[in-house]
């Protein structure tokens, strides 16, 4: 696969205070593309951030009911990914946003 595959994959980290308070456990969270299972999204996260990936987690998250005026809809289904890494190991550029 090459770099932009991996990035079509990986979205965009996730960072909340939740988020934040899951680092002292070495766990990080993304949303990832809706269609990658677990070992994709574990090849990424390492080519991309140069770590090793201890586990992989998938939930997959409803659209919200979403109205505007008399016109209701719903956002669309997205896919999120806690990666837990080995010991020892961090992302740098998610550790400098905050």
């Amino acid at each position: 696969m090459s770099i932009t595959e991996f990035y079509k994959i990986i979205k965009r980290p996730i960072i909340t205070e939740k988020t934040t308070n899951l680092k002292k456990q070495n766990k990080y969270i993304f949303e990832v593309d809706i269609n990658a299972n677990k070992s994709q999204i574990k090849q990424a996260l390492e080519k991309l951030f140069n770590v090793d990936v201890k586990e992989v987690k998938t939930i997959i998250m409803k659209g919200k009911l979403r109205r505007y005026g008399k016109y209701e809809g719903y956002r669309p289904d997205w896919k999120k990914a806690i990666v837990k890494l080995k010991p020892g190991q961090t992302i740098k550029q998610i550790e400098e946003l905050q």
